[in-house]
């Protein structure tokens, strides 16, 4: 399983980690409250993403012609995605599995279109899990991922790091209390690194 152990927040580099814990604090949230729309905003500028990402927010926010907009560029996260998956190198045995998580996105997609943002980001926990698998193979389960990551590049440390976050949260008190913006913004994080990755 795609893990991202509780000391791995130890292991972030001491300029990102007071943000990436405001978005996943180490010891939970407080009353279970969930994270906030500004945790994420500063998460992203730490992730470098945050002009598309608060392009699309924003966009989201205000209403006016968003669905379109949305559409194309969830349109182009599963192109990149899927592109990401094809040209990922696996051995034969596990050719089934790229196929699998083919077929797992455009339903997900259909999530987030709907704005069942909370299935959505479950749903989003096994696709990074799967997709670091295909990346990293059985070092995507190691206890020590996270760290792993970080010693190869602090950003993509600090995504594979959000993406066991998510992958984390399962059934979380906060998942189905929160705010649906606070829960788009915990999705477009990972789907505006994707897109540009």
């Amino acid at each position: 399983m795609f893990k991202c152990a509780p000391c791995a927040s130890k292991a972030l580099p001491a300029e990102y980690r007071a943000i990436s814990e405001l978005l996943f604090p180490p010891n939970g949230y407080p009353d279970d409250l969930g994270p906030s729309v500004e945790a994420a905003e500063a998460f992203s500028r730490i992730l470098g993403i945050a002009d598309e990402y608060n392009r699309f927010f924003k966009l989201h926010k205000s209403g006016g012609g968003a669905g379109q907009a949305m559409d194309d560029f969830l349109n182009r996260f599963q192109n990149n995605l899927d592109l990401l998956i094809q040209k990922t190198w696996v051995e034969k045995a596990d050719e089934e599995r790229k196929e699998k998580l083919l077929d797992v996105v455009p339903p997900f997609i259909v999530l987030i279109q709907k704005g069942d943002y909370p299935e959505a980001l479950r749903n989003f926990g096994a696709i990074l899990e799967e997709l670091a698998y295909l990346f990293f193979g059985v070092q995507s389960q190691a206890d020590d991922f996270a760290e792993y990551t970080l010693r190869i590049d602090p950003q993509i440390g600090l995504f594979w790091w959000y993406g066991g976050q998510i992958n984390n949260i399962g059934e979380a008190p906060w998942l189905l209390k929160a705010d649906k913006n606070v829960l788009l913004a915990m999705l477009l994080l990972g789907i505006c690194y994707l897109t540009n990755f």
